[in-house]
């Protein structure tokens, strides 16, 4: 059995709990790197990530990097004599850092790899109307989430799942990967898999979202729409205007649903009383739910019409 001396490298939630995971299996944890603190809100105060909070409600040691090749970082870093590193949510790292440790250095990523490598996995799984998706380990190398594969699991996508509440579940799910791994590791039994890709084979890619990406064509088939929408839930959220004859009115849809039915109606056009809106697509509607105006909180539907006096002449673009 190998004595194991771990540094943990993460940032957002996603991390902590596999972070945790750890420490409450009793594993050495010698070390945690995570992001530098960065300004946030309106105040542009100094945000601590969730890694660090937790790192420090746990007495780890803490190293904030805001460059991973600083000669002062990586004397830091031999000096913990880590023998395996674990990664999740965090910078790509450089060659001198993850070839450091003895037992390697490992990544956690929400896909099941070699399909959505990349930034954004669990958005486009949904957008692009997946019904199964999962996560993997692999050891890093040179190039962006192509090491070889330790282990994966998979978890099914089911309708009703947005960006939110997969990333919850791919959480937990990974948390378990992960101790999983260290098991396996720890007894020398991993058997990684080099990544083959069968020739003539497309992968799906997971690249990072923009704003463009999060604008919805109303020309869209109406399940598409769906799954963007589903797919950007809560963050960083699909987004639309409304024409309403020389007023242009933003706002985001947080949560929506369809209704298949046909209509003789242009794609865009609103149907809306006092207590909801729906939009005309190519099959049927998309009926809004929970939808956040400009300067405006996150608000249900029926609350947002309150104060939003449309025009019969308005419509979606």
């Amino acid at each position: 059995m190998r004595d194991l001396r771990i540094v943990f490298m993460g940032t957002p939630d996603f991390a902590v709990a596999t972070l945790a995971t750890l420490i409450a299996n009793s594993y050495n944890v010698v070390g945690v790197v995570t992001a530098a603190d960065k300004p946030a809100g309106r105040g542009r105060k100094l945000r601590e990530s969730a890694v660090k909070v937790f790192a420090r409600e746990k007495n780890l040691r803490l190293m904030q990097p805001t460059n991973l090749k600083d000669d002062a970082f990586i004397e830091e870093l031999k000096s913990l004599k880590s023998n395996l590193q674990i990664v999740v949510a965090f910078r790509m790292l450089p060659k001198v850092v993850w070839q450091m440790p003895k037992y390697g250095t490992f990544n956690l990523h929400a896909s099941l790899l070699p399909d959505y490598r990349g930034a954004a996995p669990i958005n486009w799984a949904i957008i692009n109307g997946e019904t199964e998706t999962g996560v993997t380990t692999f050891f890093i190398d040179e190039k962006i989430d192509t090491g070889a594969i330790i282990l994966q699991a998979r978890l099914s996508i089911e309708a009703e799942d947005t960006a939110g509440s997969l990333h919850d579940k791919l959480m937990l799910k990974g948390a378990d990967l992960v101790l999983k791994t260290v098991g396996l590791i720890q007894e020398d039994k991993a058997q990684p898999q080099i990544q083959e890709i069968p020739e003539g084979t497309e992968l799906k890619s997971a690249n990072k979202i923009h704003k463009d990406t999060c604008r919805i064509d109303w020309k869209q088939p109406m399940n598409q729409i769906q799954n963007l929408i589903r797919g950007l839930s809560p963050y960083p959220t699909a987004w639309t205007t409304i024409l309403d004859n020389e007023e242009v009115i933003l706002l985001k849809i947080f949560t929506s649903n369809t209704q298949q039915e046909e209509h003789g109606l242009n794609n865009g056009t609103i149907v809306c009383n006092k207590k909801e809106l729906k939009v005309a697509v190519s099959e049927g509607y998309i009926n809004l739910v929970e939808i956040q105006l400009a300067g405006k909180r996150r608000m249900s539907i029926k609350d947002a019409l309150n104060g939003l006096n449309l025009s019969k002449k308005a419509y979606m673009v």
